[in-house]
C-alpha cells in the first residue's frame, strides 16, 4: 500500500503539467490574435475599399481611414473623387479628404448606436463606380470584434503534451531510483520510450511532403498584411488567367565582335609615338588619323628614300608632260593615246601622293608614319602615350564596330533541335535595364560537340544593336518555339520558395493573404505554366514578393 501511494505521489508532477492550470469549461481559442481595430471592406470589378477605425461613439465626431486601391492590381488609387453618404439616412453629413496616396479620411457624426451602411460614389482614372459598404458598427467595443486571425502554430515545446511528458519522465526517474535493482531494466525501457514521445509529437510543416495547394502545418496558411504595409512595400497583384503560352529556352551568351567589325592596328616600323589623335572609348570613322610615329632613318635608308623620291617625281613629271601634250592636240591625236596617257598620269599622281604620305615628310634622319582607322568603331583600351617607343608588328589600337556584333552561346542537344523550328530568338542584357529586347539571326553552328558537357557552339548576329552591348558582356538568349498553347500562366517573379517548394501568395481579402504551393510546368523565361496550386481568377502577388515572404515566415 505504501509503495502504491509512493508511486502515485511520484506521478503527480505529470498530472500537474498535463493540466496546465486551465479551466476546460472556459477554454480559450488558442493563438487567436485580439482585434486592434474595426474594418469594413467592399469590392467591385474595379475598386477595393477598406475602412479602418477605432471604436466609434454615437453623437461625437469620429474619423475613419479609407484605403482605395485597384481591385485587380492592388495599386493605390490616388486623386479619386469620393462622395460618401449614409445609406438609410442621407441627412448625416460625411466629409472626405485625401491625406496620402490611396488613403483618405472620412469625418462625421453618427447619431445612434447601431450598424450603418455607407454608399460610396467614386470616380478616378479607372472610371466611375458606386459601392456599398456595410457593417460600420457604432458603439461596439473591440472585445466584440472578430477581425483577428487564428494562429494555431503552437510549437512542440509549448504544448501541454510536452510538459506532461516532462512531468511523467521526472516521476519515472524517481521510481527508477527507489525500485529494486531487479526491476530497473524494465523501468529503464519505459523511461526511454517516454523520452521519444516529445520527438514523435513534434511534426513541423517542413517535414511534410505537401501536395500543391494551400499549406497547412504549424505555420498558418492565412496571414494578415495591413493595408499600410501593402502600400509601403508596393505589394501588387495580378489576376490569374489563361493565356497563349509560347515555350522558350533561355541560354547564356557572350557578346563577341564580328569579323568585319573589328580591326587591329599595328606599328609597321619601329619608332616613337609623337602624336596621339584619339582616346580610349572614342568613336572614330574609317580613314581617321589615330597616331603619328617618328622613325629614325639611317644613311643608307635616306639614300634609298631620296632615290625613290626622284624616281616617283620623274615618272610623275613625264606622265604629266605627255598627257598635257596629247590633251592639247586632242582633236588630231588618237583617242587611244590620250586615254592611255591620262591613265599613266593618274597612276603617277597616286604613287606620288602615297610616297609623300608615307616617306615624303622626312626631316633629316627621320621619317613620319601615319596610322589610320581601317574601319569605323570604338577605340579600345591602349596603354601608349606620346614619346613611347613601339616595335615593328606591335599592336597599338583595337577598334570594334558595336553596330554589328555577334553572340556566342553553348547550346545542348535538346535546345539545338529547337533551333530548327523557332518562332523567334531574342537577346536582352542581364546587367543593363535599358537595352530592351533585340532579335537575333543565327549565323553558324559548330560541327563538333563538346565532349565534357555535350554542348555545341552556336553564333548569332544581333540585329540593329545600336551600340547597346559591350564586347565580353554576358546576355540572355531566349529561343521561342512555334508551339503555342493556352494555359494558366503566372510571371516568374511571382514565385517564391518556401520550405524548399515553389509557392505563390494569393490575396483573399483586403488585408488577408494565403500561401499556395504550386506544381510548375514549362517556362519561357518570363512566365511559367501552372499545373496545380492556383486557379484562374485568383489574385497573385507579383511585386513585393520578398517582403511578403518575410512577413509570412515571421508571423
Amino acid at each position: 500500500m505504501i509503495k502504491k501511494i509512493l508511486i502515485l505521489l511520484l506521478l503527480m508532477p505529470s498530472l500537474v503539467f498535463a493540466h496546465g492550470g486551465e479551466d476546460h469549461g472556459d477554454a480559450k481559442k488558442e493563438g487567436t490574435k485580439p482585434a486592434t481595430y474595426f474594418i469594413s471592406e467592399a469590392v467591385s470589378d474595379v475598386y477595393e475599399l477598406l475602412l479602418k477605425y477605432q471604436p466609434l461613439q454615437h453623437g461625437k465626431p469620429v474619423t475613419l481611414k479609407l484605403f482605395v486601391s485597384d481591385f485587380n492590381t492592388n495599386a493605390q488609387v490616388d486623386s479619386a473623387t469620393l462622395q460618401i453618404s449614409v445609406t438609410d439616412n442621407p441627412n448625416i453629413k460625411l466629409e472626405v479628404s485625401r491625406i496620402d496616396k490611396g488613403l483618405y479620411e472620412v469625418k462625421g457624426i453618427f447619431p445612434e448606436k447601431k450598424s450603418y451602411s455607407l454608399t460610396v460614389n467614386i470616380n478616378s482614372s479607372l472610371g466611375p463606380d458606386l459601392i456599398l459598404m456595410k457593417d460600420i458598427d457604432v458603439g461596439k467595443e473591440l472585445s466584440e470584434a472578430d477581425n483577428g486571425t487564428e494562429h494555431t502554430d503552437t510549437h512542440w515545446y509549448q504544448s501541454n503534451w510536452f510538459f506532461g511528458s516532462i512531468g511523467l519522465l521526472i516521476g519515472l526517474l524517481l521510481m527508477f531510483f527507489v525500485m529494486k535493482k531487479t526491476n530497473r531494466k524494465v523501468s529503464a525501457s519505459v523511461i526511454i520510450l517516454f523520452c521519444l514521445l516529445p520527438t514523435a509529437a513534434y511534426n513541423p510543416v517542413a517535414a511534410h511532403d505537401e501536395p500543391a495547394g494551400k499549406s497547412g502545418g504549424t505555420i498558418s496558411n492565412t496571414f494578415i498584411v495591413e493595408k499600410e504595409s501593402q502600400f509601403l512595400f508596393g505589394i501588387l497583384t495580378e489576376k490569374i488567367q489563361k493565356a497563349d503560352f509560347n515555350q522558350s529556352t533561355q541560354v547564356l551568351g557572350t557578346v563577341i565582335p564580328s569579323p568585319q567589325g573589328r580591326a587591329v592596328i599595328q606599328s609597321p616600323q619601329t619608332g616613337k609615338i609623337i602624336s596621339l589623335k584619339v582616346s580610349v572609348g572614342q568613336k572614330v570613322a574609317a580613314g581617321q588619323v589615330l597616331a603619328v610615329i617618328e622613325q629614325q632613318v639611317d644613311a643608307g635608308t635616306q639614300i634609298n628614300i631620296l632615290s625613290q623620291r626622284n624616281t616617283v617625281a620623274a615618272e610623275f613629271n613625264a606622265a604629266k608632260a605627255q598627257y598635257e601634250r596629247l590633251k592639247a592636240i586632242e582633236d588630231i591625236a588618237a583617242k587611244k593615246d590620250v586615254t592611255e596617257a591620262k591613265a599613266r598620269y593618274e597612276t603617277a599622281l597616286k604613287n606620288k601622293q602615297l610616297f609623300n604620305a608615307n616617306a615624303g615628310r622626312n626631316i633629316g634622319n627621320t621619317k613620319m608614319i601615319t596610322l589610320t582607322a581601317p574601319v569605323s568603331g570604338i577605340v579600345g583600351t591602349f596603354n601608349y602615350s606620346i614619346g613611347a617607343v613601339v616595335n615593328t608588328g606591335e599592336t597599338l589600337f583595337d577598334i570594334t564596330n558595336l553596330e554589328k556584333v555577334f553572340v556566342e552561346t553553348q547550346v545542348f542537344a535538346n535546345d539545338a533541335e529547337q533551333l530548327k523550328s523557332v518562332e523567334k530568338i531574342t537577346a536582352s542584357s542581364n546587367i543593363q535595364s535599358d537595352t530592351g529586347s533585340y532579335r537575333l539571326k543565327m549565323v553558324s553552328t559548330a560541327q563538333s560537340v563538346n565532349g565534357t558537357n555535350q554542348s555545341q557552339k552556336v553564333i548569332f548576329e544581333i540585329i540593329n544593336p545600336k551600340s547597346q552591348f559591350k564586347i565580353g558582356e554576358n546576355i540572355n538568349v531566349n529561343i521561342f518555339s512555334k508551339n503555342v498553347s493556352t494555359q494558366v500562366v503566372i510571371p516568374n517573379w511571382a514565385i517564391a520558395e518556401i520550405n524548399g517548394k515553389p509557392a505563390v501568395f494569393v490575396k483573399d481579402k483586403a488585408e488577408q493573404f494565403s500561401i499556395s504551393y504550386i506544381n510548375k510546368g514549362l517556362s519561357n523565361g518570363k512566365y511559367t505554366t501552372i499545373i496545380k496550386g492556383v486557379e484562374e481568377g485568383e489574385r497573385v502577388v507579383v511585386s513585393g514578393v520578398y517582403q511578403m515572404k518575410t512577413i509570412y515566415l515571421n508571423q
